[in-house]
């Protein structure tokens, strides 16, 4: 995640807040972040109890546990949280059970992250959502969605460029998505585009392979919009984002085979591929620098 220094006169809980919904579009910076919120709020206003009380759980559950500040601040330990209250409150119905179940899933995505960045190759195969998609398919385990695949919509390509980041926070109204594109090119407009860029291909490979629907409710532009996020700092290298964009729309039909939703498992696994096959060319690369000097 993109931990850029980002001077602000909130206060820190705030700030650490606002960052975690910035970390979901792999940002730092409390005003994308306040975007986002803007997003939910506007559009699924039933929604944003579950997601500021999933960042919440994550963030408290860092704190108490004395989980690094920096790493609180950035929102890393908030992220996941933002994401499984919000599926949580998406799929299931209200009842008195549901707070306490986006607390526990928030604080546990926090302590999943914290495993992940102490034990794990951290440089190799970044956390990204795989918290979430973890909790998230166990969720969805209770209840599906609705069918949200099959909702028709009108046929605006610019409609679906937009649905394509909302549907990044579940939201399928083109103003969420219009309202994260904001934040996005207030934090970081070389990002903003490969985001765009990567919701339209998304959508036009769904349109040309028949999938309309999906392509007008921006179930396909989503993880490619992720995928060019992760990737989208390597300014001298623009073939990587590119190559994220097509792995991740080539590996969602794979995860539509599961009996629940692939959530961004999609993006996941495209980034993974990607820096684990990086790793393996580099590999062999110094391997053979040794010879030469040997």
């Amino acid at each position: 995640m993109y931990t850029k220094n980002f001077v602000n006169p909130c206060p820190d809980w705030a700030t650490a807040l606002l960052n975690g919904f910035s970390q979901v579009l792999l940002q730092r910076n409390p005003l994308c972040g306040l975007c986002c919120l803007l997003a939910i709020t506007l559009t699924a206003p039933d929604l944003v109890g579950g997601a500021l009380l999933g960042a919440l759980a994550g963030l408290l559950t860092a704190q108490r546990r004395g989980y690094n500040r920096s790493d609180r601040q950035a929102g890393l330990y908030s992220y996941n949280g933002v994401l499984i209250g919000l599926l949580i409150s998406y799929a299931l119905p209200w009842s008195a059970i549901l707070p306490p179940l986006i607390i526990a899933a928030g604080g546990l995505s926090s302590m999943l992250v914290h495993q992940w960045l102490k034990r794990g190759p951290k440089q190799l195969l970044p956390a990204y959502t795989a918290p979430f998609v973890l909790l998230g398919w166990a969720a969805l385990t209770m209840a599906e969605p609705a069918g949200a695949a099959s909702t028709g919509v009108e046929a605006n390509p610019l409609f679906a460029l937009a649905r394509g980041l909302g549907q990044i926070f579940l939201l399928d109204q083109p103003l969420a998505g219009v309202l994260i594109a904001i934040g996005l090119l207030i934090s970081n407009r070389y990002a903003a585009v490969w985001a765009l860029l990567g919701s339209a291909i998304g959508g036009s490979v769904a349109l040309i392979g028949g999938e309309a629907t999906a392509a007008y409710n921006g179930l396909f532009g989503f993880n490619a919009a992720l995928a060019a996020l992760a990737f989208s700092q390597e300014r001298q290298r623009p073939w990587l984002p590119l190559l994220a964009i097509v792995l991740a729309i080539a590996l969602q039909p794979l995860f539509s085979l599961l009996p629940v939703a692939g959530l961004t498992a999609p993006f996941i696994l495209a980034c993974w591929l990607l820096h684990a096959g990086g790793r393996l060319l580099r590999v062999p690369a110094s391997h053979s620098r040794r010879r030469l000097h040997s």
